[in-house]
Parts: structure tokens; sequence; C-alpha cells
């Protein structure tokens, strides 16, 4: 194992943070898994620390095929942003952006410069693309803040990587994933090893998310150049891994052990791995999922539980406003998986309750919420 720390740019006087990522086995092929981007959503941290202490063994044995790097922790920002006990993990406090949001977009400059050096041969092409890409990662100005400098130590590592896992988590939820469209049939597998309940498939969510900026620039430049051989070479995505409460023990384990039996599927690890021990779930449009909100401040009460299949005009939740004795019940508007519900239960207008991930299309333009 080797350990490559990172200092970021712009630390305050007298503290410094680092980014620390830690390079298993030896190879041409490379998967790259990141935890907790979002620093208050602690399953993928845990499930990383498994996963360290397994590929440690596993390289120890030989059995590595390529390169894995682990970045068990990718936001030492957020990590330490803590409000009265409250952990604020999701946003940036200083400029309040998301840290999930706004990754270097890498197929424009990629394209502009390897115009007419793309041809017949895939491989050629991938590797000419992912030198263009750290060529591009590499030049760009001085980073003008530690978010902006973490964002592209983190992608300058997996861009280059063919597999990339994110490491999240909801509020209150069942596992879901999301991806490429394109992927899916690829995802499956990961799906049905992890117990995934649904997978939400966009090409383009909106807001430059992590997963995307390294799976979604291949996609454009396929298109971009439609006379030459190119593979969706980076096979990304983001899984979330319940709820934040959903730190244990057992499942930091079996999650674990369901992305190593992937990987050695994807021929990153040898030997002997189980099959999937659960059926893979389907994957359905992102534009079909549904936010639900409140219609007015009060009390929630959940009526179904994350991970429960639902159908039209079924109760979700009511909104108890006991000043006013306002008792509203909010229903689901399609029909399909109950896939995170909010971790408040005091609510106002705007504030998203529950989500549900459905079979029809029903939204556009930025599918992903802040």
């Amino acid at each position: 194992m080797e350990r490559i720390d990172h200092v970021l740019p712009w630390s305050h006087l007298g503290s410094e943070r680092r980014i620390s990522v830690f390079r298993f086995g030896s190879g041409e092929r490379k998967a790259y898994i990141q935890a907790s981007l979002h620093a208050d959503e602690l399953p993928g941290m845990r499930t990383a620390w498994e996963l360290k202490k397994r590929l440690g063994e596993l390289e120890a044995r030989g059995l590595l095929n390529g390169v894995i790097e682990l970045v068990p922790v990718a936001n030492p920002l957020g990590l330490g942003q803590l409000l009265q006990g409250n952990h604020q993990g999701r946003f940036e406090a200083g400029s309040g952006k998301n840290f999930n949001r706004d990754f270097v977009e890498l197929s424009a400059p990629v394209a502009a410069k390897l115009q007419g050096q793309l041809g017949d041969d895939p491989h050629a092409n991938v590797r000419l693309i992912r030198q263009a890409m750290a060529d591009h990662l590499a030049a760009l100005p001085e980073a003008s803040s530690q978010l902006q400098g973490m964002q592209r130590i983190l992608l300058q590592h997996a861009a280059t990587a063919d597999v990339v896992l994110d490491l999240h988590c909801d509020c209150e939820a069942a596992l879901h994933m999301y991806a490429l469209p394109q992927h899916w049939p690829q995802w499956r597998s990961l799906a049905a090893h992890l117990d995934v309940k649904v997978g939400l498939l966009a090409e383009d969510s909106g807001g430059s998310s992590f997963d995307e900026a390294c799976s979604l620039p291949w996609l454009r430049l396929s298109r971009q150049f439609p006379d030459a051989q190119i593979p969706l070479a980076c096979l990304a995505t983001t899984i979330e891994l319940g709820g934040q409460a959903d730190t244990g023990r057992a499942e930091a384990e079996a999650y674990a052990e369901g992305i190593l039996a992937f990987l050695a599927e994807q021929g990153l690890i040898t030997g002997e791995w189980p099959n999937p021990a659960h059926e893979a779930c389907e994957g359905m449009p992102f534009e079909g999922t549904e936010y639900l909100f409140a219609p007015h401040h009060g009390v929630v009460s959940f009526l179904r539980d994350a991970g429960d299949w639902v159908e039209r005009g079924d109760a979700l939740f009511e909104v108890v406003d006991p000043l006013n004795d306002r008792v509203t019940t909010v229903r689901a508007g399609t029909s399909g998986v109950l896939f995170a519900i909010d971790r408040g239960r005091y609510t106002q207008p705007g504030i998203w309750q529950a989500k549900v991930a459905g079979r029809e299309p029903i939204r556009a333009g930025k599918l992903i919420n802040d």
C-alpha cells in the first residue's frame, strides 16, 4: 500500500488540511473509490475503512490485477464544520457551495486538444483522452480556494480510472445509485451485490457532480467524434449507502464485500468471489423521480418506510399544525420506490420530505437537488 497525502491550498494561518489517497496494487487498469464527499454522510467512510483493511490483505496475497485507489475521507473541509454540535457537511460554510457540484468539465478542452487525432483504435483513443484529461487538470490556474483545490485533487485521481465509486448516503433511505443509462447493464451486478433498491439513470442531471464529471465526458466525446471509436471508458456512479445513521459494522462489512466482488467481476481482483445474493433492482429514469413537499409548517409523521413500493395516491406522510389544528396528508403522485425520506420532523414549504422513483418521466431540466 502506498499513501499519498495532498496538502490543500489556501489553508488558514496555523492550520493545514490534507487529502489522503491509499493506493493498492499495480497495473494498467484502475478503480477509484472515495467516501463522504458530503462530509456528514458517514456510511461510506465506515465502509471505506473495511475496504482499506481488505485491500491490504488482498494486495499482500498478490490478488490485485490493477490499481485500486481509496480515499476514505474525501472532504476534510466539511468534516470540521460543526455548528452547536450539529454537523454541516453538505455545503462549504464560507461560500455556501455544495461540495458535490461544479467539478471541472473535461470534454470541451479534451475535444479541442485532440481534434483530428482520434481514430479507429479504441485503446489508443482511451490513452489519448486520459492523458489529455490529466494534462488539462495539471495545467489549470492555481486554485482560488480550498474547496476548488480539493475538488481538483479528487478529480485528478478519478479521471483516469476505469471504475469510479463515489460513496454517499441520503437522510433516511434505502440503498440507491445514480448512473448513466448506457452503463446500467454493467451496474446491475453491483446493485445485486449490495441489494440496491433502485437505480436512477440520467445522462446529465445538472450541477456537474463528481460521478458525472468522470463519466459524462466520454459520452460527450463519443458524440462529438462519431467517426472515432471512443468507448464509454469510465464506469462511474454515486452509491447512496442508505441513511446517515446506517454506520453499523455488519452493514459496512457487507457493503465492502459486495464492492470487492464487483471489482473482481471487472477483472481487478482474482480469486473466488460469491455471486450476488440478491436480484438486480430496476433502473428508472431520474426524470421520473418525484420530490414531495409539505404545503405548510408543522410536525411530520411518515406513514411509509424508505424502500417501500408505493402506488400513486398512497398516503406517504402527514403534516400537523398543532396551533391551527391543520392536518394535511401528502400522497404519492407517481407509482414507484419510496427511496428516501427527510430526517427532520419539523418542516416548512420548500423542503423536500420524500422522494419516489417512478418509471415514467415527470421532470426535465436540472434533476439533482442541492
